[in-house]
Protein backbone atom coordinates (compact mmCIF):
# COMPACT_ATOMS: atom_id res chain seq x y z
CA UNK A 1 0.00 0.00 0.00
CA UNK A 2 1.40 3.44 -0.84
CA UNK A 3 3.48 5.23 2.11
CA UNK A 4 0.52 8.19 3.26
CA UNK A 5 2.16 11.59 4.13
CA UNK A 6 2.70 13.45 6.11
CA UNK A 7 3.61 10.72 8.42
CA UNK A 8 4.80 10.95 12.66
CA UNK A 9 6.94 8.95 14.58
CA UNK A 10 7.76 9.00 18.15
CA UNK A 11 11.17 7.41 19.20
CA UNK A 12 11.10 5.11 21.91
CA UNK A 13 13.91 5.16 24.43
CA UNK A 14 15.33 1.58 23.32
CA UNK A 15 15.64 3.31 20.49
CA UNK A 16 17.62 5.83 21.64
CA UNK A 17 21.44 6.32 19.50
CA UNK A 18 19.97 5.14 16.33
CA UNK A 19 20.97 7.95 13.72
CA UNK A 20 18.31 9.50 12.31
CA UNK A 21 18.15 7.38 8.20
CA UNK A 22 18.57 4.10 9.68
CA UNK A 23 15.46 4.74 12.29
CA UNK A 24 13.13 6.11 9.00
CA UNK A 25 13.94 2.97 6.94
CA UNK A 26 13.08 0.79 9.50
CA UNK A 27 9.53 2.76 9.41
CA UNK A 28 8.78 3.70 6.04
CA UNK A 29 7.69 0.67 3.90
CA UNK A 30 9.87 -0.21 0.61
CA UNK A 31 11.99 2.41 0.79
CA UNK A 32 16.13 2.19 0.45
CA UNK A 33 18.73 3.97 2.89
CA UNK A 34 20.15 6.40 -0.12
CA UNK A 35 16.25 7.41 -0.83
CA UNK A 36 15.80 8.37 2.76
CA UNK A 37 18.92 10.87 2.85
CA UNK A 38 17.32 12.42 -0.32
CA UNK A 39 14.33 12.75 1.55
CA UNK A 40 16.26 14.62 4.53
CA UNK A 41 18.54 16.35 2.14
CA UNK A 42 15.39 18.07 0.60
CA UNK A 43 14.12 19.25 4.02
CA UNK A 44 11.37 16.61 3.97
CA UNK A 45 12.25 15.41 7.53
CA UNK A 46 11.73 17.42 11.00
CA UNK A 47 12.76 16.41 13.87
CA UNK A 48 10.73 18.22 16.89
CA UNK A 49 9.51 20.81 14.24
CA UNK A 50 13.34 21.31 12.57
CA UNK A 51 14.96 19.95 9.64
CA UNK A 52 18.18 17.24 10.75
CA UNK A 53 21.11 15.39 9.21
CA UNK A 54 20.91 12.04 8.26
CA UNK A 55 23.52 11.14 10.80
CA UNK A 56 22.08 12.55 13.69
CA UNK A 57 21.54 10.16 16.79
CA UNK A 58 18.35 9.75 18.18
CA UNK A 59 18.48 10.19 22.18
CA UNK A 60 14.50 8.91 22.78
CA UNK A 61 11.33 10.85 22.98
CA UNK A 62 11.78 12.92 19.74
CA UNK A 63 8.61 13.70 17.41
CA UNK A 64 10.20 12.70 13.96
CA UNK A 65 7.60 14.54 11.40
CA UNK A 66 7.83 13.45 7.61
CA UNK A 67 6.69 15.64 5.57
CA UNK A 68 6.65 13.92 1.86
CA UNK A 69 8.09 11.56 -0.60
CA UNK A 70 11.41 12.36 -2.39
CA UNK A 71 11.35 14.54 -5.46
CA UNK A 72 13.22 12.76 -7.99
CA UNK A 73 13.68 12.67 -11.38
CA UNK A 74 11.44 10.11 -13.50
CA UNK A 75 14.11 6.96 -14.83
CA UNK A 76 14.37 5.10 -18.01
CA UNK A 77 16.34 2.25 -18.85
CA UNK A 78 19.39 2.69 -21.33
CA UNK A 79 19.56 0.39 -24.28
CA UNK A 80 23.25 -0.94 -24.04
CA UNK A 81 24.73 -3.41 -26.72
CA UNK A 82 25.52 -6.07 -24.09
CA UNK A 83 26.07 -9.90 -25.06
CA UNK A 84 22.82 -12.25 -24.50
CA UNK A 85 22.63 -15.88 -24.43
CA UNK A 86 19.04 -16.30 -26.20
CA UNK A 87 17.50 -19.39 -25.33
CA UNK A 88 14.02 -19.43 -27.24
CA UNK A 89 12.38 -16.29 -28.98
CA UNK A 90 9.30 -15.71 -30.69
CA UNK A 91 6.87 -12.68 -31.03
CA UNK A 92 5.51 -13.04 -27.89
CA UNK A 93 8.02 -13.65 -25.24
CA UNK A 94 11.84 -14.40 -24.59
CA UNK A 95 14.17 -16.68 -22.52
CA UNK A 96 17.35 -15.32 -21.45
CA UNK A 97 20.26 -17.25 -19.75
CA UNK A 98 21.46 -14.77 -17.67
CA UNK A 99 24.90 -14.70 -15.84
CA UNK A 100 25.66 -14.39 -12.48
CA UNK A 101 26.61 -10.32 -11.99
CA UNK A 102 24.39 -8.82 -14.12
CA UNK A 103 21.33 -7.27 -12.15
CA UNK A 104 17.95 -7.56 -13.88
CA UNK A 105 16.93 -3.57 -13.86
CA UNK A 106 18.54 -0.76 -12.33
CA UNK A 107 17.52 0.23 -8.31
CA UNK A 108 15.12 2.64 -7.52
CA UNK A 109 17.65 4.92 -6.62
CA UNK A 110 19.16 4.71 -9.43
CA UNK A 111 19.89 7.48 -11.86
CA UNK A 112 21.36 7.82 -15.49
CA UNK A 113 25.27 7.00 -14.39
CA UNK A 114 26.84 3.34 -14.18
CA UNK A 115 24.37 2.28 -11.48
CA UNK A 116 22.26 2.23 -14.30
CA UNK A 117 24.60 0.49 -16.89
CA UNK A 118 25.01 -3.18 -17.68
CA UNK A 119 21.74 -4.31 -16.90
CA UNK A 120 19.69 -7.13 -18.47
CA UNK A 121 17.10 -4.72 -19.22
CA UNK A 122 19.43 -2.66 -21.21
CA UNK A 123 20.65 -5.41 -23.04
CA UNK A 124 16.77 -6.46 -23.86
CA UNK A 125 16.58 -2.59 -25.51
CA UNK A 126 19.37 -2.98 -27.65
CA UNK A 127 18.28 -6.36 -28.84
CA UNK A 128 14.54 -6.47 -29.05
CA UNK A 129 14.23 -2.50 -29.06
CA UNK A 130 10.40 -2.77 -28.05
CA UNK A 131 8.93 -4.60 -24.99
CA UNK A 132 6.11 -4.50 -22.72
CA UNK A 133 5.35 -1.59 -20.87
CA UNK A 134 3.59 -3.49 -17.85
CA UNK A 135 6.37 -3.08 -15.65
CA UNK A 136 7.02 1.11 -16.27
CA UNK A 137 9.89 2.77 -18.00
CA UNK A 138 12.39 0.68 -15.46
CA UNK A 139 11.33 -2.69 -16.02
CA UNK A 140 10.21 -2.95 -19.44
CA UNK A 141 9.97 -6.39 -20.31
CA UNK A 142 10.33 -8.10 -16.82
CA UNK A 143 7.41 -10.51 -15.85
CA UNK A 144 9.81 -11.75 -12.71
CA UNK A 145 13.77 -11.64 -11.38
CA UNK A 146 16.77 -13.22 -10.45
CA UNK A 147 19.33 -12.02 -8.21
CA UNK A 148 22.21 -9.88 -9.30
CA UNK A 149 24.31 -12.91 -8.42
CA UNK A 150 22.39 -15.85 -9.34
CA UNK A 151 22.13 -17.15 -12.93
CA UNK A 152 19.65 -18.99 -15.07
CA UNK A 153 16.72 -18.87 -16.78
CA UNK A 154 14.22 -15.58 -17.07
CA UNK A 155 11.74 -14.94 -19.09
CA UNK A 156 10.47 -11.70 -20.56
CA UNK A 157 7.37 -10.40 -22.39
CA UNK A 158 7.54 -8.22 -25.96
CA UNK A 159 4.23 -7.25 -25.94
CA UNK A 160 1.65 -5.73 -22.88
CA UNK A 161 -0.46 -8.94 -23.63
CA UNK A 162 1.81 -11.40 -23.14
CA UNK A 163 3.11 -9.44 -20.21
CA UNK A 164 -0.38 -9.85 -18.18
CA UNK A 165 -1.01 -13.24 -19.31
CA UNK A 166 2.59 -14.64 -17.86
CA UNK A 167 2.02 -12.70 -14.71
CA UNK A 168 -1.33 -14.20 -14.31
CA UNK A 169 0.48 -17.59 -14.63
CA UNK A 170 2.90 -16.34 -12.15
CA UNK A 171 0.35 -15.65 -9.59
CA UNK A 172 -0.91 -18.93 -9.36
CA UNK A 173 1.91 -20.44 -9.48
CA UNK A 174 1.77 -22.33 -12.63
CA UNK A 175 5.29 -21.28 -13.77
CA UNK A 176 7.83 -24.38 -12.77
CA UNK A 177 11.25 -23.28 -12.46
CA UNK A 178 13.69 -25.42 -10.72
CA UNK A 179 17.19 -24.35 -9.05
CA UNK A 180 20.16 -25.88 -8.05
CA UNK A 181 22.39 -25.09 -5.40
CA UNK A 182 25.32 -25.60 -3.54
CA UNK A 183 25.03 -25.00 0.36
CA UNK A 184 27.56 -25.82 3.33
CA UNK A 185 26.93 -28.21 5.16
CA UNK A 186 24.25 -31.57 5.46
CA UNK A 187 20.93 -30.92 5.78
CA UNK A 188 19.20 -33.67 7.98
CA UNK A 189 16.24 -34.88 5.65
CA UNK A 190 17.04 -36.03 2.24
CA UNK A 191 14.02 -33.99 1.03
CA UNK A 192 11.64 -31.25 2.86
CA UNK A 193 9.53 -28.16 2.60
CA UNK A 194 10.20 -25.18 4.35
CA UNK A 195 7.69 -22.60 5.18
CA UNK A 196 8.63 -19.42 6.55
CA UNK A 197 7.28 -15.62 5.78
CA UNK A 198 9.67 -13.62 4.88
CA UNK A 199 10.20 -9.53 4.90
CA UNK A 200 12.82 -7.45 4.69
CA UNK A 201 15.68 -7.24 8.07
CA UNK A 202 14.73 -3.98 9.98
CA UNK A 203 18.58 -3.06 10.16
CA UNK A 204 19.94 -4.43 7.52
CA UNK A 205 17.79 -3.18 3.98
CA UNK A 206 19.99 -5.62 2.20
CA UNK A 207 18.78 -8.60 3.43
CA UNK A 208 15.43 -10.31 4.29
CA UNK A 209 14.70 -12.41 7.18
CA UNK A 210 12.34 -15.04 8.16
CA UNK A 211 12.81 -13.60 12.17
CA UNK A 212 9.74 -10.61 11.75
CA UNK A 213 6.19 -11.87 12.29
CA UNK A 214 3.78 -10.49 9.31
CA UNK A 215 6.10 -11.20 6.35
CA UNK A 216 4.82 -12.73 3.38
CA UNK A 217 4.04 -16.15 2.54
CA UNK A 218 7.13 -18.34 1.18
CA UNK A 219 7.28 -22.06 0.42
CA UNK A 220 10.42 -23.97 -0.95
CA UNK A 221 11.21 -27.40 -1.34
CA UNK A 222 14.31 -29.03 -1.28
CA UNK A 223 16.10 -32.48 -2.70
CA UNK A 224 19.28 -33.70 -2.17
CA UNK A 225 21.30 -34.60 -5.34
CA UNK A 226 24.45 -35.34 -3.51
CA UNK A 227 26.37 -34.89 0.16
CA UNK A 228 30.37 -33.86 -0.40
CA UNK A 229 32.60 -34.51 1.87
CA UNK A 230 35.86 -33.12 1.05
CA UNK A 231 38.80 -31.36 2.43
CA UNK A 232 37.01 -28.21 2.09
CA UNK A 233 34.67 -29.35 4.76
CA UNK A 234 31.06 -31.16 3.96
CA UNK A 235 28.40 -29.95 1.47
CA UNK A 236 25.01 -30.43 -0.37
CA UNK A 237 24.20 -30.27 -3.58
CA UNK A 238 20.35 -29.58 -4.33
CA UNK A 239 17.44 -28.99 -6.39
CA UNK A 240 15.74 -26.54 -5.35
CA UNK A 241 11.51 -25.84 -6.47
CA UNK A 242 9.54 -22.93 -4.91
CA UNK A 243 5.94 -21.82 -5.21
CA UNK A 244 6.40 -18.46 -4.24
CA UNK A 245 8.75 -15.89 -5.60
CA UNK A 246 9.89 -13.53 -2.59
CA UNK A 247 12.65 -11.53 -2.48
CA UNK A 248 16.20 -13.96 -2.13
CA UNK A 249 13.68 -16.73 -1.24
CA UNK A 250 16.16 -19.99 -1.67
CA UNK A 251 19.00 -17.79 0.18
CA UNK A 252 17.24 -17.31 2.93
CA UNK A 253 15.00 -20.06 3.38
CA UNK A 254 18.46 -22.50 3.41
CA UNK A 255 20.13 -19.91 5.43
CA UNK A 256 17.27 -20.07 7.87
CA UNK A 257 18.08 -23.61 8.56
CA UNK A 258 21.86 -23.49 9.06
CA UNK A 259 23.14 -24.38 5.13
CA UNK A 260 23.61 -20.56 3.54
CA UNK A 261 24.42 -21.13 -0.24
CA UNK A 262 27.65 -21.46 -1.19
CA UNK A 263 29.65 -17.64 -2.12
CA UNK A 264 26.61 -16.07 -0.54
CA UNK A 265 28.20 -14.21 2.21
CA UNK A 266 25.40 -11.79 2.97
CA UNK A 267 23.22 -14.37 4.50
CA UNK A 268 26.80 -16.10 6.29
CA UNK A 269 28.15 -18.07 4.05
CA UNK A 270 32.41 -17.61 3.99
CA UNK A 271 34.22 -15.65 1.92
CA UNK A 272 36.68 -17.65 1.47
CA UNK A 273 36.50 -21.66 1.71
CA UNK A 274 39.28 -23.02 3.43
CA UNK A 275 40.88 -26.53 3.64
CA UNK A 276 43.61 -29.25 3.65
CA UNK A 277 44.07 -28.80 0.01
CA UNK A 278 44.16 -24.65 0.69
CA UNK A 279 41.91 -22.21 0.34
CA UNK A 280 39.02 -21.72 -2.31
CA UNK A 281 36.46 -18.55 -3.03
CA UNK A 282 33.23 -18.28 -4.99
CA UNK A 283 32.80 -14.47 -6.37
CA UNK A 284 29.38 -15.45 -6.99
CA UNK A 285 26.01 -17.40 -5.31
CA UNK A 286 26.12 -21.10 -6.32
CA UNK A 287 22.69 -20.79 -7.09
CA UNK A 288 21.53 -21.39 -10.95
CA UNK A 289 18.15 -20.91 -12.11
CA UNK A 290 18.52 -24.45 -14.48
CA UNK A 291 15.07 -25.47 -16.07
CA UNK A 292 11.89 -23.04 -16.71
CA UNK A 293 7.99 -24.48 -17.57
CA UNK A 294 5.28 -22.22 -18.85
CA UNK A 295 2.40 -22.22 -21.13
CA UNK A 296 2.74 -20.15 -24.16
CA UNK A 297 1.15 -17.01 -23.45
CA UNK A 298 -0.85 -16.77 -27.05
CA UNK A 299 -0.89 -20.78 -27.93
CA UNK A 300 -0.79 -22.13 -24.92
CA UNK A 301 1.29 -25.01 -25.78
CA UNK A 302 3.58 -25.34 -22.91
CA UNK A 303 6.80 -24.61 -23.30
CA UNK A 304 10.24 -26.25 -21.03
CA UNK A 305 13.87 -24.90 -21.49
CA UNK A 306 16.93 -26.10 -20.13
CA UNK A 307 20.33 -24.68 -19.17
CA UNK A 308 23.67 -26.77 -17.35
CA UNK A 309 25.45 -25.13 -14.58
CA UNK A 310 27.91 -22.06 -16.07
CA UNK A 311 31.22 -22.93 -16.20
CA UNK A 312 32.54 -21.22 -12.87
CA UNK A 313 29.97 -23.70 -11.00
CA UNK A 314 30.93 -26.63 -12.81
CA UNK A 315 34.95 -25.66 -11.87
CA UNK A 316 34.20 -24.52 -8.01
CA UNK A 317 32.44 -27.91 -8.03
CA UNK A 318 34.86 -29.98 -9.48
CA UNK A 319 37.56 -28.57 -6.88
CA UNK A 320 35.75 -29.60 -4.00
CA UNK A 321 35.02 -32.89 -5.38
CA UNK A 322 37.95 -33.92 -6.19
CA UNK A 323 39.54 -32.27 -2.52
Amino acid sequence: MPQKFPETFSVTAEEAGVRLDQFLVGKIAEVSRARVQQMIEQRLVEVDGKPARAALRLRGGEAIRVLGPVAAEPLRAIAENIPLDIVYEDDDLAVINKPAGMMVQAGAGATEDARNRGTLVNALLHRFGKLSEVGGDLRPGIVHRLDKQTSGLIVVAKNDEAHRRLSAQFAKREVKKTYIALVHGWLKAERGTIEKSISRDSVRRVRMTTRRAGGREAITHYRVVRRIDSGFGKFSLLEVKIDTGRTHQIRVHLASLGHPVVGDAIYGAPAQVKGSSGTIALTRNFLHAATLELAHPRSGERLSFSRDLPAELLEFLSVVKGA
